[in-house]
């Protein structure tokens, strides 16, 4: 009895430590979750997804100082933060990774990261890791853009190379910013990333 007691245990740990928690990220169509929700801003201001939205609408990335994927990414992300602002795009990065936040990712490192990018929009700190719970979030880089209204037009990656960004042919987040912007429907609504996973607490 004491061995199938034991085993019982066995089977169940086992399984526990098998099991994955799945993250699924919000639908094309969904509405901006928490808008009035307030973050702190590495300038030392709370901000909401409410003031970094601009009249044509917001994009929100997961990203954060370190994550090799990241790095890759900068110039390209400066580029499409750049070109989100100069068409009336509001800019908001987040850094979600609560895991390290005494680490490489804590408030001070973050305001010495966005300077030495010369960031010009929002590099918030999203504590607890809240709105990338509540976006799905899983990874950094990870782009979300919404329109005017709120609505998710285009979720994933900033073009086609993940692993070699600065190569990319097909400038999907780019792409879906001058459609939205045309009034024209998102052609290509959805690209996987590649990144580091988002180092939420335990």
């Amino acid at each position: 009895m004491k061995h199938l007691f034991f085993a019982a245990i066995l089977v169940v740990s086992t399984t526990l430590l098998s099991f994955k928690i799945v993250i699924t990220p919000l639908k094309i169509g969904s509405l901006l979750p928490d808008p009035q929700h307030k973050m702190k801003d590495v300038s030392g201001k709370e901000v909401s997804f409410n003031e970094a939205m601009k009249p044509n609408g917001l994009l929100v990335m997961f990203s954060c100082n370190t994550c090799p994927f990241v790095i890759k990414h900068q110039q390209k992300t400066k580029e499409v933060a750049a070109y989100a602002l100069k068409n009336n795009i509001g800019v908001i990065l987040l850094n979600a990774n609560e895991g390290q936040r005494d680490d490489n990712d804590s408030f001070d490192e973050m305001k010495n990261y966005a300077k030495d990018q010369g960031y010009n929009w929002y590099y918030a700190v999203d504590k607890d890791s809240k709105m990338a719970d509540a976006f799905g979030a899983s990874m950094t880089p990870e782009s979300f853009l919404f329109n005017k209204d709120g609505k998710l037009v285009y979720h994933g990656a900033i073009n086609d190379r993940p692993r070699d960004p600065n190569n990319g042919q097909k400038e999907y987040l780019k792409n879906a910013m001058n459609e939205m912007l045309n009034g024209k429907e998102v052609s290509v609504t959805t690209y996987p990333q590649l990144g580091c996973g988002i180092k939420r607490k335990n």
